[in-house]
């Protein structure tokens, strides 16, 4: 399974990534991890991690099924700021 990553440029990283937690909390395993990052475990297969970096949202995701689910999700969030988010797979 290959494993997609992405950054939104956006002046609110941390607030996206909290957003995206809080969102799916009730039907996910959702753990921060250290400096400042957060994973949400919706299964074993869909996975999501979030890193906050100043002026960047660093997204990675288990797989490219769930990266559509994620992607969307973020670029919902952050119409106002004109989100988007581009994948690479590894």
């Amino acid at each position: 399974m290959a494993t997609v990553h992405g950054v939104i440029v956006t002046d609110r990283p941390e607030r996206y990534a909290k957003q995206l937690a809080q969102h799916w909390a009730a039907k996910s395993t959702v753990t921060e991890l250290e400096g400042g990052a957060i994973q949400i475990e919706m299964t074993l297969d869909a996975v999501t991690v979030l890193r906050p970096r100043p002026g960047e949202l660093h997204v990675e995701a288990s797989s490219a099924e769930f990266g559509d689910v994620v992607k969307r999700h973020l670029e919902r969030f952050g119409t106002r700021d004109e989100l988007v988010l581009t994948w690479a797979v590894d």
